[in-house]
């Protein structure tokens, strides 16, 4: 793979770490949602959230994993 698609998981990967750390530990969700109307699916928030910030972390780790690899060949 090439440094610029390293780069781009990398981004992906914090982006998303950034996005679901904030949605699990501040209310920015509870506040978007009851606001629109949709205060009911807050029960079912941690079952996706959790698994999306666990997802996000491993990307990241896995691209930076990957790009100090390819440095180190190369």
């Amino acid at each position: 793979m090439t440094e610029q698609t390293d780069r781009k998981l990398i981004a992906t990967g914090i982006v998303g770490t950034v996005i679901a750390a904030l949605c699990c530990f501040t209310p920015v969700l509870v506040v978007l949602l009851g606001a629109v109307g949709l205060s009911a699916w807050l029960g079912w928030l941690d079952y996706v959230l959790f698994p999306a910030l666990a997802f996000f972390v491993a990307l990241t780790v896995h691209a930076v994993w990957r790009r100090l690899n390819t440095r180190m060949d190369g």
